[in-house]
Parts: C-alpha cells; structure tokens; sequence
C-alpha cells in the first residue's frame, strides 16, 4: 500500500475511535439535562461551553502544530479528551457538567484541525477532496457505533458512556503512538513565526475574512450555526415530541451516521472531482434548508427516519467540501493555520448556533429548524454571490 494512503487509513480508524467515543454522549445528553431538572436553554448552555473553548484555542492547536508537527497534537487532544471525559461521567450537577464539556473543548480541539492539516500535507491537489471526505467519513462511521452502543450502556447508567468513551480515546492514542509517522518534516515546519501561546486573535480573523479564504471561513461559521439548530437540540425535540429514550435517539442517531458516512466517503472525492467543491457546497446547502423543513411533517419513528435521512444526506457533503476549498486556498498562511482558522469559525457557529436554538426550543420546539432553513438559504445566497469557482480541481479533459 502506499504509504500515503496507509498514513490516511491509520488517522481515519484513529478519528473513528475517537468520534465514536464522542457519539456514545450525543444521546445521554437530554436525559442528563432532564435529569438536572433543565431545559433548551440549558442545554444550548452547555453545547456552547465545549464550543467556546474550541473557538479560543483551535487557532493555538492549529498554529502550534505547523511549528511542532501534527503528531504531538495529536497525542495532546486525545488525551486531553480522555481526562475531560472521566470528570464528566463524575458529575453530580449541571455546572460540573458544563465545566467538563468546557475542558474537553479546549484540549480536544487540538485533533481535528491537526488531523485536517495532516491529510493536507499527504495528500495531492487532485485527491485532497477525497482525503478530506475520508476524514468526514471517519467522523460519520465514529457516529454510526457511537451513539447505538451509547443508548444501550446509558440503560443501565447515564455516566458509563463517559469513561467508555475515555477508554477509546487512550487507544486511539496507542495507535498514533505506534502507527502513525509524522507528517511535516522539520525544514517545512515555521520554526521562527509566532511568539508563545496565541489564542484566537479577533483582529486576525476579521483580516481573514478578507483573505482567499474568507468566504469560505463565513461559510464554515453558517454552515455550523444552521447544522447545530439540528444536533444541539435533536434529543430534547425527540423526548419533547416523541417521548422516546436513550435506545431511540441513539438508533436515530446510528442512521444519520451510516447516510453521513456513506455520502462523505463514497461521494464526495468522486462529486468535487466532477463538478468542483464550489456546486457541491452550493448543493449542499439549498438541500439542508429544504430538509429543516420537511423534518417538521414527521409523525412516527419511520418518519423520522425518513425525514432526518433526507436532511442528512443533503447535508452530510458541505462541511468536507468547505474544508477542501479551504485547504487548497490556504497558500502561505499555511494548512494548519488555515484549518485552525476553519474549525474556529465552525466553533463560533457552535457557540452562537446551541445558543439560540435552546432559548427559541423553549418558545416552541419547532422553531430551531424554522431557523436553520433560514441560515442555510443564506449560506446559499452567500455561495451564489461571492464563492467562485476559480480554485476548485479542475479535472483534465481529452481533446
């Protein structure tokens, strides 16, 4: 095998390990907060907690790992990970609950902006979509044994999904310890650029909105601000609506993450190389608005299934295919600043996103995905407007 795609192989099953200790909690998380005696606007508190430290230190992950190299990043997310996730199978009350989540966003966001950087390094211009939907793909199968196998353990305790997910995030460790090379040789590496620990500099990102990447990072922001109207609040819609349990939100859950996998994985290097990141993005995002929308017609599980799947599969391309433009405009300001500065974006849509949909959750529980169509159709009107084509691959053609 290559050694290249042997390198991809290694960070996909070690993102797989680790998303699916991050989808063991997605289903727990109403059931704790029903459990604290709270509601939507709780738990858009604690959604964001986890988003806000994500927002403030992605940029620090991202730089440090252009200067150190992606695998000690590496190493520090998934540990930082473990360690939150132990204090939060700990908790007793809501605010221990959202300072755990707090800590496991400020170390475990080290690992996915590394982990985009790195198949940036390994990657050619014309696979890089493909690599970069590979990486989806992982996070898409993480949620596909993840949230199924968190249902059930949550049956018998709500916090054993927690230390679960502590466990698999230490193999993960093991398996870039002993399996993964490092991907930035030291003479590539900016070894005199930055001074000290950076956090996110707001006038730096201002200034980034003007850059080649600009549209793109505002499209990171939409396009998390409108998905999280849907993930930050699912579980509360479906025990609010449906009145169903750990086991059902988490089989739902478990369908979202095979569609999700299916499409980033199978679909996405073959559609960028088709047509270009930019129609697919565009596609993308008209299809999300519309499955907001007729997720509100269901009724019974097969419907929700049926809607939520429709919603998904418009959905499950846009953020591998933004990351992919992103990637391949970041020039000099370098792969892993330019995914640090991707995933702060999508972190600021995190925070603002949980936010707002608990508080209008609590006004009515239809409300989040009235809102999200909306913010995706201005992601939409975004994308016509400003997004060119310019820089997506464009594939040879015979003569």
């Amino acid at each position: 095998m290559d050694s290249n795609k042997k390198n991809i192989l290694i960070l996909f099953l070690t993102l797989v390990i680790v998303m699916m200790g991050f989808g063991m909690i997605i289903p727990i998380l109403p059931f704790y907060i029903k459990e604290f005696g709270a509601s939507g606007s709780a738990m858009g508190v604690l959604m964001a907690a986890y988003a806000v430290m994500q927002f403030l230190f992605s940029p620090v992950w991202g730089s440090l790992s252009d200067r150190y190299g992606r695998k000690p990043l590496l190493l520090l997310g998934l540990a930082g990970n473990a360690f939150a996730m132990v204090l939060s199978g700990l908790s007793t009350e809501l605010w221990m609950l959202i300072a755990s989540r707090a800590l496991a966003g400020i170390l475990s966001s080290a690992t996915l902006p590394t982990a985009m950087a790195f198949v940036g390094d390994s990657t050619s211009e014309k696979d890089r979509g493909g690599g970069m939907g590979m990486m989806g793909a992982a996070m898409g199968v993480g949620m596909v044994l993840g949230p199924g196998l968190g249902g059930w353990l949550a049956e018998g305790s709500l916090s054993m999904p927690f230390f679960i997910a502590a466990a698999l995030s230490v193999l993960a460790m093991l398996g870039i310890i002993f399996f993964l090379p490092e991907s930035l040789l030291p003479e590539k590496r900016k070894h005199g650029e930055g001074r000290g620990f950076r956090g996110p500099q707001l006038k730096e990102m201002w200034q980034a909105l003007f850059s080649p990447i600009g549209i793109l990072l505002l499209l990171a922001f939409l396009l998390s601000f409108g998905m999280t109207n849907f993930e930050s609040i699912f579980g509360l819609y479906a025990v609010e609506k449906f009145a169903y349990g750990p086991k059902d939100v988490g089989t739902i859950l478990t369908v979202i993450g095979i569609l999700s996998a299916v499409m980033q994985g199978g679909l996405t290097g073959p559609l960028t190389k088709r047509w270009g990141e930019t129609v697919v993005i565009r596609a993308s995002l008209l299809g999300s608005a519309v499955g907001f929308l007729v997720m509100l017609a269901a009724f019974n599980y097969t419907t929700v299934l049926l809607t939520v799947g429709l919603f998904i599969i418009s959905v499950a391309m846009l953020r591998p295919s933004v990351s992919s433009l992103t990637s391949r405009r970041a020039g000099e300001i370098g792969q892993g600043t330019a995914m640090g500065l991707n995933n702060s974006f999508m972190s600021l849509g995190r925070i603002v996103g949980p936010l707002w949909a608990g508080a209008i959750f609590d006004f009515h529980i239809y409300m989040p995905y009235i809102s999200g169509a909306v913010i995706m159709l201005v992601g939409f009107a975004v994308s016509m407007i400003w997004l060119s084509p310019e820089n997506d691959y464009q594939p040879k053609r015979s003569k």
